[in-house]
């Protein structure tokens, strides 16, 4: 058994360019971003908050399913992450033009931060602050600012618009990880 302060193996990493869920349901969380009415982010966005309660604050939620599989508590600090991360480069696109996004490792943030030594009760509020953040500043979002742009390094471009939908697709897909859960 390795000394609790070597990091937990390395999950296998998700090289995949999310983006099509833009452009088609998502087989295994159901979610159907691209026809996803952007008003309805910041609610979708708070009722993930809340099923994430049940996750952690359940036995085991440290426990890794798999080898090579982030434990529940490792995926609920990705979602607390992916929430101040998405919140972050929201704020970028409405107070710059067409922003180029840093870039993120979120295996290499998952090792670095010790997702799997977390205290369970601290990442729930954590969490659940971060999604009311993102949650309120998508609500504030003005009618004519949906249209502004952002960019990834590796080429992809969004608005507001197909940003919120591709961010939201991220907890919903997480939560249907950990527990099965389908939109």
């Amino acid at each position: 058994m390795a000394p609790i302060d070597s990091p937990p193996p390395a999950v296998t990493p998700d090289t995949k360019d999310w983006t099509w869920v833009l452009d088609q349901p998502c087989p295994e969380c159901g979610l159907d971003a691209g026809a996803l009415d952007v008003t309805d982010v910041p609610r979708l966005v708070r009722e993930n908050a809340t099923a994430w309660r049940a996750v952690l604050l359940a036995d085991g939620a440290a426990e890794r399913p798999a080898e090579g599989v982030w434990s529940p508590l490792e995926y609920a600090c990705h979602v607390r992450d992916v929430f101040r991360l998405f919140d972050k480069r929201l704020r970028l696109m409405l107070d710059e033009d067409d922003p180029l996004f840093e870039n993120w490792d979120q295996d290499a943030t998952a090792v670095a931060e010790r997702y799997d030594l977390a205290n369970p009760v601290v990442v729930l509020g954590e969490l659940t602050g971060a999604a009311e953040w993102i949650a309120a500043d998508f609500e504030a979002v003005p009618a004519d600012a949906w249209q502004r742009t952002g960019r990834r390094s590796d080429g992809a471009a969004f608005t507001v618009e197909t940003f919120a939908r591709y961010f939201v697709h991220d907890p919903v897909h997480h939560l249907h990880d950990v527990t099965g859960a389908t939109v």
